[in-house]
């Protein structure tokens, strides 16, 4: 068994229990790329400061780049005995390229080096989260415009409320789905700083340039403290943090479909590729997808549990506890994605029932509160209207019939100027086409959203930076 690269203050070589106990290549062999990339960032600038050779850094650029094409295709074979993904790759490249190896860990300490890796790795999650959640917002925005005029009952409390277009729903979906791409795209901003050159904690006595090789990696600019730098992993928090809301939305929704698919509400039809059946009950349409939504969501909101229950309590600088960061954020993210995606997929083929929707409007009395405003509108004090329709409400349940079935008499006691036009005013097209207020469920307001986010998805589509 070869001596670690950090062996020399030694004299016997780690126990093999430690050594299986403490290593993390199975896990952060997910930074091998980011890792070539910055180890190749940092040797182009150990080569301008005169630290190293042109003919070194030639060795080094040719190492680094053989082993990259290797790891994309699948050839590279890391070995067991490498503590992580970061040692793996320089014991990888001294067998490649000998001496020019040895310095390539120049001015650079494995704390600042996994703290680059992470950023980086973390900054393109954040980028495939956010075009994850574009591509789950254009699917709503297909869906409600394939439903524009279909009207369903609205919900507070789990119980019919007013009715509402089923794409105003769904476009609510869209914008939760927009504070959740406002939410990555800040923790992408601030963690958009580069470690490299940090060193363990103090930094280094040798002449280098941080900013070049922040800059060489696409970053804003080098971390300020280099103490700070090591040791913050606030960025990987924040991003946990965002995938945990994220989820939580596309939870609700699953929730929202659940229910709606249910044979008490019968609203979605769940297509058969995105069912399931029973192994005892042979008529069974299980919408396992959805609960699986829903079910993950708790797995992510354990791993943000376990980076903050990590960081807790760590005194500065760095400390091996932070070994334990890659686990829950790669699963956060890796999770949170795989939702994104498979919503993407399944709105498409989502059919929703326009029968049910008009058998779920009829009970309920959501014509209720457009009654009463229509008394506001005539000059009745709220209030009063509030319980002038309240006894309405009373006698039509007592009747079993629809406000709008009630006798004119019985209406008038509300308000004796009601004629039988008042009844017109009280379906459910009719109460949606009355709403007048900006951002809701007017056919007129669902189109302008519907318009808008329209624009402002396909401007999104331009392709981004790297960095």
């Amino acid at each position: 068994m070869a001596r670690p690269l950090w062996g020399g203050r030694f004299r016997e070589r780690p126990h093999p229990m430690l050594q299986a106990f403490s290593e993390s290549l199975s896990v952060d062999r997910a930074l091998a790329e980011v890792d070539l990339r910055a180890s190749l960032a940092h040797a182009q600038m150990l080569r301008a400061q005169k630290l190293i050779t042109a003919k070194e850094l030639g060795a080094l650029r040719k190492g680094l780049r053989a082993i990259e094409r290797d790891l994309r295709a699948d050839r590279l074979r890391l070995r067991p005995e490498d503590e992580d993904i970061h040692m793996a790759v320089e014991a990888e490249l001294t067998r490649r390229v000998g001496e020019p190896a040895r310095k390539l860990h120049t001015a650079r300490s494995r704390n600042d080096q996994v703290a680059t890796d992470l950023r980086l790795w973390s900054r393109e999650a954040a980028d495939r989260l956010m075009s994850a959640v574009r591509a789950l917002q254009a699917a709503f925005v297909a869906a409600a415009r394939a439903h524009q005029d279909l009207v369903i009952p609205g919900y507070t409390h789990l119980q019919r409320a007013q009715p509402v277009l089923l794409a105003h729903h769904l476009l609510a979906y869209v914008e939760m789905l927009d504070r959740d791409h406002g939410r990555l795209a800040d923790c992408r901003k601030r963690l958009n700083r580069s470690p490299l050159g940090a060193g363990a904690l103090a930094g280094t006595t040798l002449s280098i340039d941080r900013a070049a090789t922040a800059e060489a990696l696409g970053f804003d600019r080098p971390c300020a403290n280099s103490m700070d730098a090591v040791a913050d992993r606030d960025f990987c928090v924040e991003l946990a943090a965002a995938a945990a809301v994220l989820c939580m939305h596309l939870s609700r929704f699953a929730e929202d479909a659940i229910l709606w698919a249910s044979q008490e509400w019968g609203l979605l039809r769940l297509p058969d590729a995105w069912s399931t059946g029973s192994s005892l009950m042979p008529q069974k349409r299980n919408p396992d997808l959805l609960e699986l939504v829903r079910g993950k969501t708790g797995r992510v909101y354990g791993d943000l549990t376990a980076l903050l229950t990590l960081l807790k309590g760590l005194a500065l600088a760095y400390n091996r506890d932070l070994q334990e960061d890659k686990p829950p954020l790669f699963d956060a993210v890796r999770t949170a994605l795989a939702c994104l995606e498979v919503l993407t997929a399944f709105l498409p083929d989502a059919r929703f029932d326009r029968e049910a929707a008009q058998r779920l409007l009829q009970a309920g009395h959501l014509e209720a509160t457009a009654l009463a405003e229509h008394l506001v509108a005539r000059g009745m004090p709220f209030r009063s209207a509030h319980e002038a329709v309240g006894k309405l409400v009373r006698e039509a349940e007592a009747r079993g019939c629809a406000l709008a079935d009630l006798p004119l008499e019985t209406l008038r006691s509300a308000d004796p100027g009601l004629d039988e036009d008042v009844r017109a005013l009280l379906t459910p097209t009719a109460i949606v086409d009355a709403y007048r207020s900006a951002g809701s469920s007017a056919r007129q307001q669902v189109g302008r959203a519907l318009r808008r986010w329209a624009r402002r998805l396909e401007r999104g589509r331009k392709p981004r930076s790297r960095s």
